[in-house]
């Protein structure tokens, strides 16, 4: 009876600390600061411009957009490209159920491609509020849908399949 007793405690104990570790882990902030310590303060200047958000963009957190999405790390200024790749399938969410960068802000006249992974299953690419833009649904590995952006504004979109699990993003054009 002892050892049943000790067996179950120490199984227990092990759950509970895996689960703790678990959601450490997951509640981290997911920046691609490139450091293993890096500035909690955005102290750090190379970060500062790529993937640290501004105060203004932290604030509006886009009316909770991202509120279930765990790889959301702010908005990647790629106002000077004429072309942005957006990953369909990345890592997050739990597995292969994530946009990256999940917010990316460009001028207006670019072209956003999104470029699927194969992994996460069938994914797409649906703006949510008027379906401004839609691709099909695919899980072909290299398979590219994009669009050009020609008005200001915030452009929130959803894989439709893994919405639910945080698959969503946003372009904002200015």
């Amino acid at each position: 009876m002892v050892e049943m007793f000790s067996r179950r405690t120490f199984l227990r104990s092990t759950a509970a600390t895996a689960t703790i570790s678990l959601l450490a882990g997951c509640s981290g902030s997911g920046g691609d600061t490139g450091s293993d310590g890096g500035s909690e303060n955005g102290d750090d200047s190379e970060s500062t411009t790529e993937s640290t958000p501004t105060a203004e963009q932290e604030q509006a957190s886009f009316d909770g957009w991202f509120d279930r999405t765990d790889n959301y790390d702010g908005v990647h200024d790629k106002t000077d490209q004429d072309s942005v790749t957006v990953t369909v399938g990345a890592e997050g969410n739990g597995g292969g159920f994530a946009f990256e960068p999940a917010a990316v802000k460009v001028s207006p006249g670019t072209t956003v491609v999104w470029e699927w992974t194969g992994e996460g299953g069938t994914h797409n690419v649906l703006e949510r509020e008027n379906g401004l833009f839609e691709s099909e649904l695919t899980a072909e590995e290299g398979f590219t849908f994009e669009y050009t952006f020609e008005d200001a504004g915030e452009y929130k979109y959803v894989c439709v399949p893994h919405e639910t699990l945080g698959m969503v993003g946003v372009v904002v054009v200015e």
